[in-house]
């Protein structure tokens, strides 16, 4: 147990408390409410006393995707401490990513001095910026985005608060908190505790054992049964269940928009990752963690489909509008119930031989013609120049097969990367909050120190991603990832719904889509470089194996951090 018999105000309380429940990491960037935990972290000793390690972090978003890619690894939440307001508001991007993928995070922020008169030693105002930085209620610009937000207020309360963050945060659903802190607060003297956190995290939520029984029966008795998730993948454990029970009974799987490997890209049921045509054909539908499972103006259901959600929040209560049909709608922890759905079919006999096996060749049929499909474009990618991201993906994919892991922002189409392994791949929030990648894959490689961690994102996710930021803290806290940029010189989502849109509009018979592009480019390569960093940039694609083993051996043996900027068709 930590000591904490010499902390003498919140500041230092704050700080054994974190390191009490177990947060490892302090990230940080610091403004002029800090100086309390700055007095705290300079002290003789607080290294080994606080056993957690504070880290300065150059920017925000940098910072919170830190964090989302450490807790995306480990399902364990850092603590991050802002500058009052504005440090706050630098910060929702990251936030609206990690409250969108129930990602747990402990956001903490200074608050403006209190008071105008009090003494200077105990934190009252004493720059100008601290009237114009006072806000009515600080919380208010996040407040939906958070499950829980406070102001501590009481010194003698700073333990319990903390713990009742935490827990929050960790219970099911998951997802960030935020507590505010004014300067006079930090500065105040507090009891200091050694006693356990009063409140542990909720327990894993089970399903309604009548629901799975109705859900088995469903499936059972269904000739076309389709599954469909995107974020299943999050447990290992869950992804597991999925996969057996696809297998069991012959149940194609779509994986959406994922956020996670759900599912094996050789796995026999593993249909794709896009709902039509198989939804139309699709009498029951069971939707597995999954918020967007199709889109309902462009994919066809079955007239008469019986869809089934399955999930800790099934109908995505914090969306404002998500009007899925939805039969049975099951609130459970997915590693829970897919097991005990598997189980409910098999002891009913609900799964008839014959049915399973004629649907077994049937989705043999489908998956050949989906994978047709990827190979004709792979085919078109050999030697294609530029580059074509098919391609990239394919030797990406050979990385992750020798234990990778890739973080993939708007990079490559997880399709062509062959994933085969659960916990190999994370893919962004589904609230697209650009700048993600770069601090989730700082993240994962603070989480996981030995493997190699590959990052590829778009270069406009790139500029997003506040990169010197980003490299910096990968020199200075020696957390060398290979970071690839998937460089289509510009806006590829934005051309993409211009083209859906305006199919033949102006700006594509004009072949030019007007605030679309990011050009000339910068060198990359040269950024990463300014860092201590190896740098490359690509053109060839007869050059991209040797490109990839030199940075690769950059990261591995070097133990530096290194960029690669592909060129590759405009998307």
């Amino acid at each position: 147990m930590n000591k904490t018999a010499d902390n003498t105000t919140v500041a230092h309380a704050l700080l054994a408390r974190l390191s009490q429940a177990g947060v490892k990491y302090f990230l940080a960037n610091a403004g002029t409410d800090f100086p309390p935990i700055i007095e705290a972290l300079a002290e003789p000793g607080a290294a080994e006393r606080y056993g957690l390690q504070a880290m300065l972090i150059p920017h925000e978003n940098v910072a919170m995707a830190m964090a989302h890619g450490y807790a995306m690894i480990t399902g364990q939440p850092l603590a991050v401490m802002l500058h009052v307001n504005v440090g706050t508001s630098n910060a929702i991007c990251g936030l609206t990513n990690a409250s969108r993928t129930n990602i747990p995070l402990l956001l903490l922020a200074g608050r403006t001095p209190l008071t105008e008169h009090g003494s200077v030693a105990r934190g009252t105002r004493s720059r100008h910026i601290h009237w114009a930085q006072e806000m009515f209620d600080q919380g208010g610009m996040l407040r939906e985005l958070v499950k829980w937000d406070y102001e501590l207020r009481a010194p003698e309360e700073a333990g319990m608060v903390l713990d009742r963050a935490l827990s929050l945060a960790l219970s099911p659903p998951m997802g960030p908190v935020y507590l505010s802190i004014p300067r006079e607060v930090l500065a105040a003297p507090a009891a200091p505790s050694e006693a356990p956190p009063r409140a542990r995290p909720a327990t894993m939520a089970y399903p309604d054992p009548q629901a799975i029984q109705r859900a088995a029966e469903l499936l059972g008795g269904a000739e076309s049964p389709l599954i469909i998730t995107s974020d299943v993948g999050r447990s290992t454990t869950a992804a597991g269940h999925l996969a057996e029970l696809a297998e069991q009974f012959a149940i194609p799987v779509v994986t959406h928009v994922p956020r996670y490997m759900n599912l094996a890209n050789d796995h026999p049921m593993h249909l794709g990752y896009e709902a039509s045509p198989h939804l139309a054909r699709a009498d029951v539908v069971l939707v597995v963690d999954s918020d967007v499972p199709w889109i309902p103006s462009t994919d066809p259901t079955h007239p008469e489909a019986r869809v089934i959600h399955l999930g800790e929040d099934p109908l995505f209560g914090r969306y404002p509008m998500r009007g899925y049909p939805s039969e049975l709608t099951i609130a459970a922890n997915p590693a829970a119930a897919l097991k005990l759905l598997a189980e409910a079919m098999a002891a009913g006999n609900l799964g008839r031989a014959d049915r399973v096996e004629a649907r077994r060749a049937a989705v043999a049929t489908a998956r050949a013609e989906v994978r047709a499909g990827w190979q004709k474009v792979e085919e078109a990618a050999q030697g294609a120049v530029p580059i074509r991201p098919a391609l990239l993906a394919r030797h990406i994919g050979e990385l992750v097969d020798d234990g990778a892991i890739l973080v993939n922002e708007m990079g490559v189409p997880p399709n062509h990367a062959g994933l085969s392994r659960p916990g190999s791949y994370f893919g962004p929030s589904p609230a697209g909050g650009l700048g993600w990648g770069l601090g989730a894959a700082l993240g994962a490689k603070l989480a996981q120190p030995d493997k190699l961690i590959v990052a590829t994102v778009g270069d406009g996710s790139y500029f997003f991603g506040n990169p010197t930021a980003a490299h910096y803290a990968a020199r200075v806290y020696d957390l060398p990832v290979l970071f690839v940029i998937v460089n289509n010189g510009g806006w590829g989502a934005v051309r993409r719904a211009t083209r859906a849109m305006y199919p033949e509009g102006a700006a594509v018979r004009g072949n030019d889509i007007p605030l679309s592009r990011l050009e000339p480019a910068l060198d990359y390569e040269a950024v990463v470089a300014a860092a201590g960093g190896h740098g490359e940039r690509v053109d060839n694609p007869d050059d991209l194996p040797e490109a990839l083993e030199r940075a690769v051996h950059a990261v591995t043996v070097e133990s530096r951090q290194a960029l690669l900027n592909v060129i590759v068709a405009e998307g």
